[in-house]
């Protein structure tokens, strides 16, 4: 039986720190493509030659060439400009000012994976993330269920650890999930929080829980401010998590951005929203009941990337 093959486009800190997971975990093969230099051969040898001390035996390969992607099980995206700061203005750009850069990286990205990786179901690290999803679909010609953005996977995690450390309690007994498009409207919904069963509005105070909402929502650019660039542990734990559903067939519940057709209330938008993730991709949307309020929060998000989205140009 072949094993999974796993590519990233993109061999950068979250790329290869999302191959580095996986490799440990045995999930497949990876190869590792990245247009500059050798980069991607670097770290993948680099990588590879961390097997016999750690215990893996995944192979790991590298490329300049789009091709080493040929028959890819998965393929990672995370290809793209990432924010940094302006060392002359010490600013740092929004997700939304990256959209028509990314937008022409991920138009070539979505054809060679369109020749090379037909049959993949794709996860899309890129950022705007909701918007590069669109992007994917449209130059793909996808079906949706094989176009997935990695966002609440990451929001999650973040929303999770804050609440652990914040109580003192392990990560593994937070229960909760972020909805809406990713970046500062992503919704978190504490109604929908709990703590080894206990809802979290009876362990942490409002006003306390909306500051640990906030930092969730400003969380990548809390690292963008510590580091001087993009977050890559969480993102690429994140990832392995998708990929680890996918490929494994586990079935897991993983707040993903999807293409919505009537979900929600939703159509023709990549949007956060609860998913099963199996072999199969995107194997069914979970529907959810939301308050007044938390509609009106994940309304107010999806007006925001559809705003971003229409900045691409497609027709509807």
């Amino acid at each position: 039986m072949a094993r999974n093959k796993i590519a990233f486009y993109g061999a950068g800190n979250v790329g290869a720190t999302t191959a580095h997971w996986l490799a440990e975990k045995g999930i497949g093969d990876c190869v590792l493509f990245d247009i500059f230099g050798q980069v991607a051969s670097g770290k993948a040898l680099d990588l590879y030659e961390s097997a016999p001390a750690i215990g893996f035996n995944s192979m790991i390969t590298g490329s300049n060439d789009p091709a080493i992607i040929s028959g890819a099980d998965v393929v990672v995206v995370t290809a793209g400009i990432p924010r940094k700061k302006d060392p002359v203005t010490g600013k740092f750009p929004s997700r939304d000012e990256l959209v028509k850069i990314n937008q022409d990286v991920i138009t070539d990205v979505a054809r060679n994976i369109k020749q090379y990786a037909p049959d993949s179901i794709v996860v899309l690290v890129t950022n705007p993330l909701d918007a590069m999803c669109h992007v994917m679909f449209e130059e793909t010609g996808f079906p949706r269920e094989r176009i997935i953005g990695q966002a609440g996977a990451l929001d999650t995690a973040r929303y999770k650890a804050f609440i652990a450390q914040e109580l003192g309690v392990s990560v593994q007994d937070v229960h909760g999930l972020v909805l809406g498009g990713h970046g500062d409207t992503m919704v978190p919904l504490p109604r929908h929080t709990s703590v080894a069963g206990i809802p979290v509005t009876e362990l942490i105070s409002k006003e306390r829980l909306d500051e640990i909402i906030n930092r969730t929502a400003n969380g990548g650019g809390e690292i963008v401010g510590l580091l001087g660039y993009s977050a890559y542990y969480a993102p690429a734990a994140g990832t392995a998590i998708m990929v680890e559903s996918i490929l494994m067939d586990q079935k897991r519940v993983i707040p993903s951005a999807v293409y919505t057709q009537g979900e929600y209330g939703y159509s023709d938008l990549f949007l956060g929203l609860p998913c099963v993730l199996g072999r199969g991709g995107v194997e069914r949307i979970l529907d959810m009941e939301l308050n007044a309020e938390e509609r009106a929060k994940l309304d107010y998000s999806a007006e925001a990337v559809r705003a971003v989205v229409d900045v691409l140009g497609y027709k509807k």
